[in-house]
């Protein structure tokens, strides 16, 4: 491959952090919570099958970013995506300017709310303000405008800095907040290891069955465990979203399937792993008497509690913060690549920066309700747009497949892939990257 020491792209390691740093995070803590919350036990069962499913998608349309990738024509650096492959693939350029559109709104501006959001939660939590107390729910009101503007000022000189600042803090950051929360539910398992096999079968059960006084409930519950399940696993995982490829397209590789199974490995990492523990965390506890008026991450920082004792809450208040605050950066390095998309312009980008930073401080100080209903709604608006794209142009994922297992078969151990073997195909590729 022409880029495969090219400096034009950052590593496939940093192109597979930068996507797990906004896949791994609010969705993994708040979201498991709110799934369990609500839909019960059972809705960890759908997060599970949807990360299955997700690995699948993850791998096609990272592979498809890889393919579509350009170069830009101001910074020499990758850029690629949903946004991108549809336009060359498919040769609709409309339809994707609107799922750009659609990128930036959820993952450039309402995301980032919900990031913010979480994290003064978990502050508000870890802070005993949680009770209704008038005097702490007053002085709360401050408290939540200061984080605001305390995650505006942090978070500003990194989105300024672009996408390789990104990368880089990405690159150090996430595989050590990952562990270490990974770790800590470990022992939380292993401290609890004879109640895991009910804990399992009560999560199946519960996928399918609900004890109801009236039979009708049945059908209704059932659903919203599923309907939860599959909702928070896709905004945990992002698989099928679009947005992981925006990472994925920036990174030089030999094939456009070596990113593809890296990012396919992140949903794995993100819902089998990492949302896996939080389920086991909220179900092995014993659960406070208020459980029910908790939010999202104060659900899991009470379940934590109940484990480790009161540290449970500052040690979950600070890793949420972390998962957060790089999910914010991950999430701003999708919507620039889309803004370029749109309208390759300095002064465009620098008032999209401020309207992020806007978002940003918008989601700490509003209720949770607000930011989650809206989550949900642009996120099924990306992935309706790019799962029909990459069912229309699967055909070309099945061609880089047939490469890359062809050159393993030859003896090739590290498949490169030549755009010229694929005439077809290079009709359809505006580059000369591969």
């Amino acid at each position: 491959s022409r880029n495969q020491h090219d400096d034009a792209g950052i590593s496939g390691f940093q192109a597979f952090v930068t996507g797990l740093a906004s896949r791994v995070g609010v969705g993994n803590v708040a979201g498991v919570a709110i799934a369990i919350g609500i839909g019960g036990a059972g809705a960890g069962f759908w997060m599970w099958l949807i990360a299955l499913i997700g690995m699948c998608s993850a791998l096609a349309e990272s592979s498809l970013a890889q393919l579509f990738k350009v170069r830009d024509a101001t910074t020499g650096q990758f850029r690629g995506g949903p946004a991108y492959y549809i336009e060359q693939g498919l040769g609709q350029k409309w339809l994707g300017c609107l799922f750009a559109l659609a990128l930036i709104v959820c993952f450039g501006l309402v995301y980032q709310s919900i990031q913010s959001n979480t994290i003064t939660l978990a502050i508000q939590s870890a802070l005993g303000c949680v009770v209704e107390d008038a005097i702490c729910q007053n002085q709360w009101q401050s408290y939540k405008h200061m984080i605001g503007a305390l995650l505006v000022i942090l978070t500003a000189p990194i989105i300024f800095g672009g996408i390789r600042r990104v990368a880089k803090i990405a690159e150090m950051v996430v595989p050590i907040m990952a562990l270490i929360y990974i770790l800590v539910a470990l022992a939380i398992i292993l401290m609890n290891i004879t109640a895991i096999p009910s804990i399992i079968a009560l999560i199946f059960e519960k996928a399918f069955v609900f004890e109801a006084a009236g039979g009708g409930l049945f059908g209704s519950m059932v659903s919203v465990a599923m309907m939860q399940g599959i909702k928070r696993g896709l905004y945990s995982n992002e698989a099928g979203q679009g947005s992981a490829p925006n990472a994925a397209a920036t990174a030089s590789v030999k094939h456009p399937l070596d990113q593809g199974m890296i990012q396919m490995f992140g949903v794995f990492v993100d819902t089998l792993i990492v949302c896996s523990c939080t389920a086991f965390i909220i179900l092995l506890a014993q659960m406070p008497d208020n459980a029910a008026n908790l939010s999202g991450i104060q659900l899991t920082q009470a379940a934590l509690e109940s484990h480790v004792g009161s540290w449970g809450q500052y040690f979950l208040a600070i890793i949420l913060f972390i998962f957060a605050f790089s999910t914010i950066i991950g999430n701003y390095a999708y919507a620039e690549s889309n803004m370029q998309f749109l309208k390759n312009n300095t002064k465009v980008l620098t008032l999209f920066r401020l309207l992020v930073l806007g978002f940003v401080y918008f989601g700490a100080v509003v209720k949770v309700d607000v930011v989650w209903d809206m989550g949900d709604l642009t996120m099924g608006t990306m992935a309706s747009i790019n799962l029909i794209a990459i069912l229309l142009l699967s055909r070309y994922v099945f061609v880089l497949i047939h490469d890359y297992q062809s050159q393993l078969k030859l003896g090739v151990a590290y498949p490169i892939f030549k755009l010229d073997n694929h005439p077809k195909l290079k009709q359809k590729v505006k580059s000369d990257i591969w």
